[in-house]
């Protein structure tokens, strides 16, 4: 029953769907209906701004006047560096505060440190603020008297007005700049400017005092440091000494005097090495050449002796002297056997002295053998001793090494120990005070016309959200647009409050018949325009219908049948209604003689049953016994009357019971060419309805369509966006 409804009269022709044209549309964002719903919630959005707005005012009267003053201070971009060190000109700059550098600052300044300073200079622990714990109520609901105020020490003074400058202090960075602000916020502005101006002021003293410390505890640190590493490098340089002296290590130059003979030894080896070779090849030529049969004349060293050299000169001189003597005189003359002797004598010196020379290479290749040996002994056992010198130098390195450690480290030590020594005294502060604080003439809070605006704000915020959350959680059904988007039904029309669209004494029943130009009788005649479809479908007998009592099911009907009636066609108005009898009610000064039910049980015709109005309309109601009659009304007896009130009445209104409440309603319907359903202008919710709709099944009943009654007009060119309705202000006059 949820479902679109295709309507179909008896005569199965297909009415057009109402609601087609809606969905053109849908996709586009409806700011007239926004604005349509805005106006239905004006109340709620208003209540609830107004009370944002009288909520902020009051917390704007309440509040404690604060005065916010603020402080500027400057990070040094650069500083000097007065002393001279190893690693800087006597000026050097530093390198710049970074930006991280500055958000640290910040949290320095806030920090607990930075408060207690402050405390401390201004002795803020003595002011009577800080000193007492305020008093509190005493329990038992104020019976007993309040209990007094309780003085701290001074310790708990100092934390308590420490806190109270922390959560009361500030800093930030001015944009991108090394500037800082300090500000601070009181009920009393001098007391305000006082500590900013304070903070300030010990910021930059800080800065200072912790540079003088940080140098005086490197001072004694490097002080105690400096004399025991001069003593562990002095200790360290005697080893090594020691070291050297016991392994006969004292070279300084990295070779020691072992490496230095066995140098000077492999030299010796070798020049006596080639020296002994060379004695004994002189030795074995000389041998050679005598045991060949020489007589020592071609040795080398008898060629180059001097003394042999002149024997055989001598020699020389006497074989020639002797071969002339003896071809002038003969052999036997005396001159020739002098001087065969003396030839004799020379000969016998130089094979002599041939045989020295042989004995002195022969004494001379020995001496070479044994230098050569000796050399070689000498070099084996300075061999042996580099071996063992080289395993003492591995022990020799690592000490110097540790020697060396031990004396850079003293050396640097002691140059940067010169170096806060010089720089003491010379300290300068990281920051300076660009503008002192000023005692603040006007209060920072509260801020009358923020706060206002701010609730203005909020009430509006929340103002809408709960008019949108009204809207959402409304059941009840405003316009066309609400019938067939939330019940998919066709959407008929509506009927207005009698007193909404005219001033009259009228009722609603006779205001059709009394004033029929206005919209209130031209609303049924528009009812009669819908329903006109199913006429041409053959649509006589229309059943009105509604969900819930009160509705204005009966009026609609009676009206609705007078609007026929006064149109031409005849009508007829039955009364089905067991329980209320609204119809019946209605008819003023009629007697009756008897009702509906009589008519179905045939104790009564049915022209002693019809009443005939003014109007001309005929009403058959039920009399006042007619209570237990569902079974005559939903059986055949019915059905046989209204195939005669077809034939003498051209309009057949049939007034039923509500659906929900009964049974009957439902089946009368079905008896009808066509079912008209009412629902109560937003009062009837949308569940009751739906529940009427399942009861009336498209099978079984043909449904025209929801008609919405007792609709103020006046209101509804609120809420009405969409549908004819809407704008009613518009042609309110044409019925004038």
């Amino acid at each position: 029953m949820n479902k679109a409804l295709t309507l179909t009269p008896a005569g199965g022709e297909i009415l057009p769907e109402v609601r087609g044209e809606r969905a053109a549309g849908a996709d586009r964002l409806d700011f007239r209906g926004i604005w349509s719903i805005f106006r239905r919630r004006i109340g709620v959005f208003i209540a609830i701004v107004v009370s944002a707005l009288l909520l902020g005012l009051v917390f704007t009267l309440k509040q404690t006047p604060l005065y916010t003053a603020a402080a500027q201070i400057s990070l040094n971009s650069q500083t000097n560096q007065i002393a001279p060190t190893s690693t800087t000109a006597s000026v050097s700059q530093q390198v710049p505060p970074t930006s991280t550098y500055a958000d640290t600052q910040v949290q320095v300044i806030t920090s607990q440190d930075m408060a207690m300073r402050v405390v401390n200079a201004l002795n803020l622990a003595q002011q009577a603020r800080f000193r007492e714990v305020p008093a509190r109520p005493a329990q038992l609901f104020g019976l007993i008297a309040a209990t007094p105020a309780t003085p701290l020490t001074v310790e708990q003074a100092k934390a308590n007005a420490a806190l109270y400058l922390q959560t009361h202090v500030t800093a930030q960075r001015v944009g991108e700049t090394l500037v800082l602000l300090i500000g601070f916020t009181d009920p009393d502005p001098a007391f305000a400017a006082a500590m900013a101006n304070e903070y300030a002021r010990q910021y930059t003293y800080a800065d200072i005092i912790d540079k003088k410390l940080q140098s005086k505890q490197s001072t004694q640190f490097l002080s105690g440091r400096l004399e025991q590493l001069r003593k562990e490098a002095q200790a360290d340089t005697e080893a090594v000494q020691r070291y050297r002296i016991a392994n006969n290590l004292p070279s300084t130059t990295g070779a020691n005097l072992t490496e230095q003979e066995i140098s000077s030894y492999n030299q010796a080896v070798a020049s006596a090495h080639a020296q002994s070779a060379e004695d004994a090849a002189r030795l074995n030529t000389a041998r050679s050449q005598l045991a060949r049969g020489s007589s020592g004349d071609d040795v080398g060293e008898a060629l180059q002796s001097p003394v042999v050299t002149a024997l055989r000169a001598r020699q020389a001189e006497l074989i020639a002297q002797l071969a002339n003597l003896k071809a002038n005189y003969g052999n036997l003359y005396p001159e020739v056997v002098k001087t065969e002797s003396q030839l004799n004598a020379i000969n016998q010196q130089v094979e002599a002295e041939i045989k020295r020379i042989i004995s002195n290479l022969e004494a001379k290749q020995r001496v070479s053998v044994q230098r050569e040996g000796s050399l070689k002994g000498s070099l084996n056992k300075a061999s042996g001793a580099l071996a063992q010198n080289n395993r003492a130098m591995a022990g020799l390195d690592d000490l110097m090494r540790r020697a060396s450690t031990s004396q850079g480290l003293y050396e640097n030590y002691l140059n940067r120990y010169k170096e806060v020594l010089a720089q003491e005294g010379t300290e300068q502060p990281g920051s300076r005070i660009l503008s002192p604080a000023s005692v603040p003439e006007r209060p920072f809070s509260p801020r009358p016309m923020l706060n206002l605006a701010l609730a203005l704000v909020v009430g509006a915020g929340v103002g809408a959200a709960a008019a949108l959350a009204t809207e959402l959680l409304y059941s009840g059904l405003t316009t066309g647009e609400d019938v067939e988007g939330r019940l998919h039904v066709p959407y008929v029309g509506m009927i207005p409050t009698l007193k909404s669209v005219r001033k009259t004494k009228d009722t609603p029943v006779s205001a059709v018949v009394n004033d029929p130009r206005s919209p209130f009788a031209e609303a049924f005649r528009s009812l009669r325009a819908t329903l006109s479809f199913f006429n041409r479908c053959g649509a006589q007998v229309i059943a009105v219908a509604s969900s819930l009592p009160k509705e204005g099911k009966t009026t609609t009907a009676i009206c609705l049948a007078r609007s026929y009636q006064l149109s031409g066609q005849s009508t007829v108005l039955v009364d089905c209604d067991l329980r209320r009898k609204g119809v019946t009610r209605s008819i003023e000064g009629s007697q009756l003689r008897a009702g509906l039910i009589d008519v179905l049980r045939g104790t009564a015709t049915l022209s002693d049953a019809l009443i005939k109005e003014g109007t001309g309309l005929h009403v058959l109601a039920l009399s006042i016994d007619d209570v237990d009659g569902t079974e005559l009304l939903t059986g055949k007896a019915f059905d046989d009357l209204l195939v005669t009130l077809r034939q003498r009445f051209a309009r057949v209104i049939l007034d039923t019971a509500p659906l929900l409440p009964t049974a009957d309603a439902r089946l009368v319907a079905t008896k009808a060419d066509a079912a008209l359903l009412l629902v109560q202008w937003r009062r009837t919710p949308d569940t009751a309805v739906r529940a009427a709709l399942r009861m009336l099944p498209p099978q079984d009943v043909n449904l025209v369509g929801v008609a919405l009654t007792q609709v103020d007009m006046k209101r509804q060119v609120k809420y009405g966006y969409g549908d004819g309705e809407f704008h009613y202000g518009s042609y309110r006059s044409y019925y004038a």
